[in-house]
Parts: structure tokens; C-alpha cells; sequence
């Protein structure tokens, strides 16, 4: 098989197949024969480490992994992809191709079924439009996982790795902190893919904690605490959290105060463990 980076070799696979890209799929493949490579490299693959792929596309990052990881099972929910990966990967029998939709498979029995004893690690080129509920899927159902190394927008990658209590940080941002210690690797220019996109993106790798990185009474609560807080950034917290869950201020203003937390405080300015703590607060208030 040719080089799946190359222009030629990727429109000679579309006419074979009859293959049209799909926007609701979000689909742009790489051209820039530079990246892939360097993704598998630095995605914490190591002896007896297998791969979940998501959205494999033509394989292209596919068989970068495939040559360093034991196991690669990439989930594609493009059935038009399944005959095309079949012979852009036939060389390697060490990668399993599922066509199925990654927000509705049941990951927990696929960790089970097919990485039992294996050090599991994610690496993928995600589609824009699913990032976020994709890494809060993955990050949520608390799987026996090492590390994520995605590619995605990358505006999206800088608030990820601001972490909270900055001013580009996001409800994402602390979700993902919370499970994860988030780096930002490399930038990859929009002229990398075919279709072009619009935006640039970047590499990010999050480093999945053994535990969260503070302690929660009640994560519901927390989650709730955190994107009702960044609904209307420009407000305060106790107007956010007044309006958006219904709390009481009387009650936001006592919590803040002996939090020692200002309360004139916005979300961007609070730290996770000071959500934490409100989200502790307020759960002993409500549940005395």
C-alpha cells in the first residue's frame, strides 16, 4: 500500500470505493505525512500497550499504531470506511476494526472483551464536533486507562489545558482536570488535512489520575455546580448558580463567605478545588 498521507493514493481510495466525505461525520483525512507518526510516538505506548482508536478514517494513524502498539481496536461509525480500512490495514493483524458509534458502545465491555491484562491507552484524530462529550465519555465511565492523545480544534486544546481558575478556562476545562492532568504536545496547521478545515488544530495528551484530583461528596452535584457556573461567564457565581440551578443567593453568599472565596468571584476565577469545595457545601446544606 502507498503512503496514506499521499493526495494521489487518497483520491485513488475514494474513486475505488465510491467514497464521498461526510460533513455530519466531520470527516477530514491527513495529508501532512509528519503527524501521525509523531502522535503514535508520543501517546505512551510501551510493552504489551494497546490502542483504542476512534474515527479511524483510511488508516492512516492506524498503522503508525499498529506498528508500535500489541493491540489496535479502532471504532468507526462510517460503514462506507469498514471495506476501505479492510485493505489500507491488511497488512497488519494486530489492529480490529468495529463499525460502531463510540458515544453508544458499551466501552466498559469492550475494555473487558478485548484489552483484558493489557496497558490501554487512546489515541486519536477525533472529529470537532463530538471533542468534548467524547473525552467526558472516556474520562466518565472510568476504564482501566492510561493516557488520551487526541487531536482536536485547537482553540478547544488551549482552554482544555488552561486548567481552571484562568481566564480561558471553561466547564471542560475543569471536567477534564478533575479526571486528568492535561498537556498541550504540538500545533498542526489546518493545510495538514483534505478536506482543508477552517480552524488549526492541535495534540493534546491527558494523563488519566488513579483518583480525582479532589474530593467530591456528590459528582452530580459538582458537574452541575461547574456548567451552570460557566452558562454566563460574564456573571458572577452567585448570579450564575441563582439563576441557572435555582439556588438561593442568601445561601451562595454564607457558602462563599465561609469559603473565603469573594463574592464577587466569576467562574474563570476559581480553582477545582474550590469548586469542590462549594459543591461539598452545598450537598452537607441541602441533605442536613
Amino acid at each position: 500500500m502507498k503512503r496514506l498521507t499521499d493526495i494521489g493514493t487518497i483520491k485513488q481510495i475514494l474513486i475505488k470505493y465510491g467514497f464521498n466525505f461526510s460533513k455530519a461525520f466531520g470527516q477530514n483525512f491527513l495529508i501532512n505525512p509528519n503527524v501521525c507518526p509523531k502522535m503514535a510516538e508520543m501517546c505512551g505506548i510501551e510493552e504489551n500497550t494497546a490502542v483504542l482508536e476512534i474515527g479511524p478514517g483510511i488508516g492512516v494513524l492506524t498503522c503508525e499504531l499498529a506498528k508500535k502498539a500489541t493491540k489496535v481496536v479502532a471504532i468507526e461509525i462510517d460503514k462506507r470506511l469498514i471495506p476501505v480500512l479492510s485493505e489500507t490495514l491488511s497488512d497488519f493483524e494486530n489492529v480490529k476494526i468495529i463499525n460502531d458509534d463510540i458515544m453508544k458502545i458499551n466501552l466498559k465491555s469492550l475494555f473487558d472483551s478485548e484489552f483484558l491484562g493489557m496497558d490501554v491507552v487512546v489515541c486519536a484524530n477525533l472529529p470537532y464536533y463530538i471533542t468534548s462529550p467524547v473525552l467526558m465519555r472516556l474520562l466518565e465511565t472510568k476504564l482501566n486507562l492510561n493516557s488520551i492523545t487526541v487531536m482536536v480544534q485547537k482553540e478547544v486544546a488551549q482552554r482544555i489545558c488552561a486548567g481552571a481558575g484562568q481566564k480561558n478556562s471553561s466547564s471542560i476545562s475543569v471536567a477534564i482536570n478533575y479526571y486528568a492532568k492535561p498537556e498541550l504536545l504540538f500545533f498542526v496547521k489546518r493545510g495538514s488535512f483534505m478536506p482543508t478545515p477552517k480552524v488549526d488544530s492541535a495534540v493534546i495528551r491527558l494523563i488519566v489520575r488513579k483518583t480525582p484530583v479532589c474530593e467530591v461528596l456528590n459528582e452530580e452535584l459538582f458537574f452541575k455546580i461547574v456548567k451552570s457556573a460557566f452558562l454566563q461567564r460574564r456573571k458572577t457565581l452567585i448570579n450564575s448558580l441563582n439563576h441557572n440551578l435555582n439556588l438561593s443567593k442568601d445561601i451562595l453568599i454564607k457558602a462563599l463567605k465561609i469559603l473565603n472565596i469573594s463574592s464577587s468571584s466569576r467562574a474563570e476565577n476559581l480553582s477545582i478545588e474550590q469548586f469542590a469545595k462549594l459543591s461539598n457545601f452545598l450537598y452537607k446544606h441541602f441533605n442536613q
